[in-house]
């Protein structure tokens, strides 16, 4: 999935997953003028930890019905689930969690991606 088209067709797609479980504060990031190894971010914040199980398995179903399955998946744990698609890493967070890593402050060069809200 090296083309950019299909990537910014996956970036939305778990955007919408996302969106429509109600994930709050999600955020895409554009790292590839930043980082020689990694493409985009999508970081979300779930609420509780069911609400990230619920957010992985939304996610994970969602794109295994496209014939899309994760090369990884890192957790799940109460705190933040890994799944990574290749180009896309999405980080699942609770808030304690994305509050302690930061990973926008530690990406702050990188571009935020425009993201459409769910259909």
């Amino acid at each position: 999935m090296t083309n950019p088209r299909d990537a910014d067709r996956l970036i939305q797609e778990v955007y919408r997953i996302l969106d429509q479980k109600k994930a709050e504060d999600i955020v895409g990031l554009d790292l590839r003028k930043v980082s020689d190894s990694l493409d985009y971010f999508l970081i979300a914040t779930g609420t509780s930890t069911p609400h990230l199980e619920a957010l992985e398995r939304a996610v994970r179903e969602g794109l295994e019905e496209l014939g899309i399955a994760p090369e990884s998946v890192e957790g799940p744990s109460a705190r933040w689930v890994l799944l990574n698609y290749g180009p896309l890493w999405i980080h699942l967070m609770s808030p304690e969690a994305r509050a302690y890593y930061d990973l926008e402050g530690l990406w702050a060069d990188a571009e935020r991606l425009a993201l459409s809200p769910a259909i």
